[in-house]
């Protein structure tokens, strides 16, 4: 498959999410969207490693255990386990691999075809993504070596958030030191975003360009976004991950001298502090559990500390709706999405008491039905649609791998 006409004639997209320990796949036929298979390996490098492969078609599912030492292993096993299904990577129907990569700085603001020029900027940025990016750029590696002649397309994290103003996307500090040093708000969970405000202005019957949406990413890490007719113009975290909501095990907005204080009073080291912010705080810090099941089950039977970190995590909620508000000036949805967002209707209820004035509100009947698809739970005459929009950034990822693949002439 060596010439464009190949390409574009193969309908299938591979998705690889690459982890340091783990490695996250679907294919998908993109005439119809349709899943062909998914799977997940886990506990790459030791020796109880895991691959679970699920064939859509059949329904089938089956799992290998034993030691993957790596990445190249773990893909490997997942080629033959395509392959056992007729959905090998050396099919004539693979149009190409598209790959999560979580932080492509200012300098990728759409998806990209990879060789070594791209490899070489992603590694650059390791510094500002020194958990993710290099996970990423070893599944492109490994992917490159195995299929060297199929497109290699990186989907970046935070190229959506790239339509920010300088007056949002800008810390105040030192011109020189923030540029020399890359310092600014990036963004992430740019593909969930792009994804759920496309689909809300669909359920809203209108064109991206035609609307205002706040969206709510709530899962056990959890972003805000701004988004003005179909672009980002605000999202809440940052340099890193780690800034704006409260999160299953991360902070959130800190007072920076919060960390000067944990060195110089409480004797921490900075890898400790680092630690404590994205591993042992949030809902986790506040009350033992970062799973909102757990927390509501709590809550019920009366456990304070659960109701303190709930009312946390809401009230931080809530100042970002109405900071977004304000933002965008006139509001057409909210829409909740990712684990928490689609399945906890307290959450979702909460979050917009007491918003009303703004046109914001649950319906509570509408809010209490559990369903898979997007869904307005907003009253019939709300001003404003509050809407529970499913994510799919594996699709949203294929969606963007196979329209750049199918530019070429």
């Amino acid at each position: 498959m060596n010439t464009v006409t190949e390409h574009r004639a193969a309908t299938r997209v591979l998705v690889l999410n690459s982890g340091s320990s783990s490695l996250k796949y679907q294919l998908l036929d993109m005439r119809d969207a349709g899943r062909l298979a998914v799977g997940l390996v886990e506990r790459i490098g030791e020796q109880t490693s895991r691959l679970r492969h699920t064939c859509v078609a059949t329904g089938g599912t089956r799992e290998l255990n034993g030691p993957m030492a790596d990445h190249d292993a773990a893909l490997k096993a997942v080629a033959g386990e395509l392959a056992r299904d007729g959905l090998g990577l050396d099919s004539p129907e693979l149009a190409a691999i598209g790959h999560r990569v979580v932080h492509g700085g200012m300098f990728f603001t759409e998806p990209t075809v990879v060789d070594d020029a791209v490899l070489t900027e992603i590694e650059r940025l390791i510094p500002v993504a020194p958990l993710h990016n290099p996970a990423n750029l070893t599944g492109l590696r490994t992917a490159m070596a195995l299929r060297p002649d199929l497109p290699q397309v990186a989907v970046f994290d935070t190229a959506f958030h790239t339509t920010m103003p300088e007056s949002a996307a800008r810390y105040a500090i030192d011109t020189k030191i923030a540029d020399r040093h890359r310092v600014r708000r990036y963004g992430f969970h740019g593909t969930s975003h792009a994804y759920v405000s496309r689909e809300t202005a669909r359920l809203l019957g209108k064109a991206p360009d035609e609307v205002n949406v706040i969206v709510l990413h709530l899962g056990n890490g959890a972003s805000a976004s701004a988004v003005r007719g179909g672009r980002c113009v605000d999202t809440s975290m940052g340099l890193t991950p780690l800034e704006g909501l409260v999160m299953g095990t991360r902070s959130g907005d800190l007072d920076p001298a919060v960390i000067f204080h944990l060195q110089r009073v409480g004797g921490m080291s900075t890898d400790e502090i680092d630690t404590l912010l994205n591993k042992r705080s949030g809902l986790f810090g506040l009350c033992g559990d970062n799973d909102m099941r757990e927390i509501r089950r709590r809550i019920d039977e009366g456990d304070e500390a659960a109701q303190l970190a709930f009312d946390i995590y809401i009230h931080r909620l809530k100042k970002y709706i109405g900071a977004y508000y304000a933002v965008l000036g006139s509001v057409d949805a909210v829409a909740f999405t990712a684990g928490v967002g689609e399945n906890a209707a307290p959450v979702r209820e909460a979050a917009l008491a007491g918003l009303e004035g703004l046109g914001l509100a649950v319906d509570p009947a509408r809010n209490a039905v559990r369903g898979d698809g997007a869904r307005i739970i907003s009253p019939r005459d709300a001003r404003v649609a509050v809407a529970v929009v499913p994510t799919d950034e594996e699709l949203e990822i294929a969606t963007q791998t196979f329209a750049l693949v199918g530019k070429d002439d």
